[in-house]
């Protein structure tokens, strides 16, 4: 139900992380492992890979920081100084509907926009951000309200300072809700989202409504569990959508704020403005002064005064550029890890604390950089089988809509090999629905379809499926059984990923065609096309509430990958499915919603629409010239840079 950005990626621009849940861990397509190469090994046993994973594996980590953020303690900075970053591709467009379906303009435009509020995952606790809030509750007509008012000191402001600043009101956010995301025509992955199903199975929108300018109520036909997940957002300036919509419709808001458009003419309500563009070379940011949040100094705590973000071609450039001191923050590869590590002069010690400058003069450890290391990721890329009904006449279809070939598939996914082949056994295998973090984690909920070849080949009887004597699978019609894996093209972990999963199931007989694809395309083909046979892809951050992810998970959302938009459950268990997400969204006590939540997470373990892979061990690179006072690094909230200043200033 949250109203959701459709993509949502690892790694915005620049690194630093504008905002953490922003309202929810936004669902959305990311590449969590594909953006690596990989040195192969020859294949090991699981009792060696154990061995090889309990020794090598600790000893790179015992070299790097551990700085988990536990307190949310952050000192004043000095403003001053520029943070230089990367990013691979250009933006597609500086429009912020276009950039739901557009990682680079996702990350392009985050630095100049700002949610209602935050969820502050230390604390477990909702916190205003540009708006606090207030819930209402009906219990007697079983309706709720929450009504937002947003700050005073909130602008749209442009870094061409002769252009008057206008105030952020209520008239933004209801122009953007009901004119925007509640357009069908616009296309907003919002739009499913506002709509609720009752009772007796019909669906009512969850409205809003002005109160004056600085305050706004969403009114709810039914009490939810999570009503500000479900209204938290970003938005744009209705003073400058609005007119293009009136006089063109969705299509004049699609092509308005193109690349063409002179950055300076962006408006910011964020921390930063975009100033200049120069294609498949870079972009650079200015500090907004009318950013409204102060430190204790009244200046903005995101200190550096400029942020520069090349556009480079590929990850080894980066990794170049940050070797040579040209960018300020790296996420090491597998393959890189060791070298990262090996020439690191870090300036905290194992335990996040400082080191005393006796073990390197200050300016070697000034030049250098430090590594830091945090837990598996809550979230892990999967396997994913095409179930649409527009290839009905495709073998493939028989095969994939049938729960025990897509069971063979997770025990033909050998995700220990994976690890020490592609991660140098520096992770685990994923094997719940729901990340740790979300308290509806259930540990005795598991996956039971893990790597065995013997249990695959009696799911594969089961499916209808033979291995002739020419050592290939043949179905019941006789159909050899060969399909294609669709991945993202820019990165080699996943490749060599891939490559495991084709002989593992070429062992069974099976034939995989990898197809190396390039994102946006790949994108396109969820959401549009739906030309793809099976896939492996990912959704960004981890499901710290439930009930994250409605445009994924339930039968009619958008990206609800292997068979989108739904008109009714086309299965018994989707439908099944549907039903408990929707009741237990409305149930706001914990003993209640339990065991609906428990069942829905049973059904996609036993049915397998998606099969996870691994959890990577994450391990984060800064440059030592930033005082590490405010950094923080762990699987929650990533690297957390907002509070970063240069050493000196």
């Amino acid at each position: 139900m949250e109203l959701i950005r459709l993509i949502r990626f690892i790694r915005p621009v620049c690194t630093v992380r504008f905002g953490r849940i922003l309202g929810a861990v936004f669902i959305g397509v990311h590449l969590c492992l594909v953006l690596f190469s990989c040195k192969k090994y020859p294949e090991m046993t699981l009792e060696e890979i154990e061995a090889v994973r309990a020794s090598g594996a600790n000893t790179l980590v015992e070299r790097t920081v551990r700085k988990p953020n536990t307190k949310n303690v952050f000192v004043t900075g000095k403003v001053g100084g520029t943070w230089n970053d990367s990013i691979t591709s250009d933006p597609k467009s500086f429009n912020l509907l276009i950039a739901e379906k557009d990682a680079a303009t996702t990350g392009v435009l985050a630095p100049l926009v700002q949610y209602l509020v935050d969820y502050d995952i230390v604390e477990r606790v909702w916190k205003p951000k540009i708006a606090s809030f207030k819930i209402d509750l009906d219990e007697e007509h079983d309706k709720l309200d929450i009504t937002y008012t947003i700050r005073d000191d909130v602008y749209w402001s442009f870094y061409d300072d002769t252009k008057p600043k206008v105030k952020v009101t209520s008239d933004d956010v209801i122009f953007w809700y009901d004119e925007i995301c509640g357009d069908e025509e616009c296309g907003s992955s919002g739009y499913n989202s506002q709509f609720m199903p009752m009772e007796d199975g019909s669906l009512e929108r969850i409205t809003i409504e002005k109160i004056d300018d600085a305050s706004f109520v969403f009114h709810f036909p039914r009490i939810v569990a999570e009503p500000v997940l479900s209204t938290n957002m970003d938005f744009g300036p209705e003073f400058l959508y609005r007119p293009a919509k009136e006089k063109g419709g969705a299509a004049a808001v699609k092509n308005l704020f193109t690349v063409a458009t002179d950055p300076k003419e962006l408006p910011s309500c964020g921390p930063y403005f975009l100033t200049e563009y120069t294609p498949s070379q870079r972009l650079v940011y200015k500090r907004n002064p009318d950013f409204w949040e102060k430190d204790a100094n009244g200046e903005s705590h995101f200190y550096p005064q400029e942020r520069i973000c090349q556009i480079v071609g590929d990850v080894n450039t980066e990794y170049l550029l940050f070797k040579q001191g040209n960018l300020e923050a790296y996420v090491p590869s597998p393959e890189q890890l060791e070298d990262v590590i090996e020439h690191a002069d870090n300036a905290l010690s194992a335990d996040g604390n400082s080191v005393d400058a006796g073990g390197a003069d200050d300016s070697e450890r000034k030049n250098g950089y430090t590594v830091f290391n945090a837990d598996g990721s809550m979230s892990a890329s999967f396997w994913s089988f095409n179930q649409n009904p527009q290839n009905k006449d495709e073998p493939f279809f028989r095969w994939f809509t049938k729960k025990e070939f897509r069971q063979a598939m997770s025990c033909l996914l050998n995700r220990e090999r994976i690890i020490q082949q592609t991660y140098r056994g520096l992770g685990e295998p994923k094997y719940s629905f729901f990340p740790e973090v979300n308290k509806y984690y259930n540990e005795n909920l598991i996956l039971q379809y893990r790597y065995s070849h013997a249990h695959a080949q009696k799911l594969l009887a089961a499916a209808g499926c033979t291995k002739h004597d020419d050592g290939f699978l043949y179905d019941e019609d006789g159909n050899k059984v060969a399909f294609d894996l669709t991945f993202a093209s820019n990165g080699a972990v996943i490749s060599d990923i891939v490559q495991i999963i084709v002989d593992e199931c070429k062992k069974e007989g099976i034939v995989i065609t990898p197809r190396p694809t390039d994102f946006q395309k790949l994108v396109d083909q969820l959401m549009g096309t739906y030309d793809w046979q099976t896939i492996i892809i990912g959704l960004s951050g981890g499901s710290v509430f439930p009930t994250q992810g409605s445009n994924v998970w339930v039968s009619d959302g958008n990206l609800h990958l292997w068979y989108p938009l739904q008109e009714s459950p086309a299965t018994d268990w989707e439908a099944r499915i549907d039903y408990l997400y929707h009741e237990a969204s409305c149930i706001v006590d914990y003993e209640k919603a339990k065991p609906y939540w428990d069942e829905y997470q049973q059904i996609f373990l036993e049915q397998c629409p998606v099969v996870y892979l691994v959890r990577g061990r994450s391990f984060f690179a800064l440059q030592n010239r930033w005082d590490m006072t405010n950094v923080y690094f762990d699987n929650l909230n990533g690297a957390n840079t907002d509070y970063v200043y240069l050493k000196g200033f």
